[in-house]
């Protein structure tokens, strides 16, 4: 299904400068949902969590693993969403950057605002685009709203999605570093 990396490439696409803020390095979590899209979009999104939900369990610890190469790790959250945490490192954090672990052929831009920053996104595979807003909330936490359209069997698919960054603490323990 093309529609579960497009997400994916989506959650993970907040990359780039962060503006003036400076976030703490160390261990982040970031929890996103689907907020809105079309019946179809979202019967897409429910089938995409129950296909991951029963995932045979090597096929999970596969997944699982593409997604810790990337620097990220993936979990079900509540309500249908997706919770991924991972490890800010100290030049990630001075740089200014959320993790650009993104599969796929995409590039990203971010321009600063007060109090957080606008991004964009254009994947080619798998074909999605997006843009939105993340708000800072100090240097320990982050909301971002993004209007994300992909491709789910060849047709066009809008989506919002909503989410929201929290640190959890400065040792990142055995969480792999995002790049």
């Amino acid at each position: 299904m093309s529609f579960r990396p497009a997400l994916l490439a989506g959650l993970l696409l907040l990359s780039g400068s962060a503006g003036a803020q400076t976030l703490k390095p160390g261990l982040w979590e970031m929890n996103n949902r689907i907020a809105g899209g079309s019946p179809e979009t979202m019967q897409a999104m429910a089938r995409a969590q129950k296909e991951m939900a029963n995932l045979p369990a090597d096929q999970r610890k596969m997944l699982e693993q593409m997604m810790a190469q990337r620097g990220v790790g993936l979990n079900l959250a509540d309500g249908g969403g997706v919770k991924l945490t991972y490890c800010m490192t100290k030049e990630m954090a001075e740089k200014r950057e959320l993790p650009a672990g993104q599969p796929g052929d995409c590039r990203s831009t971010s321009t600063p605002v007060p109090g957080g920053m606008n991004v964009s996104f254009h994947c080619n595979k798998p074909p999605s685009q997006g843009k939105g807003q993340v708000i800072f909330e100090g240097d320990t936490g982050y909301t971002m709203r993004m209007d994300v359209t992909s491709q789910a069997h060849g047709a066009p698919q809008q989506m919002m999605v909503e989410g929201s960054g929290r640190w959890l603490s400065p040792d990142c323990g055995a969480a792999p570093k995002a790049r």
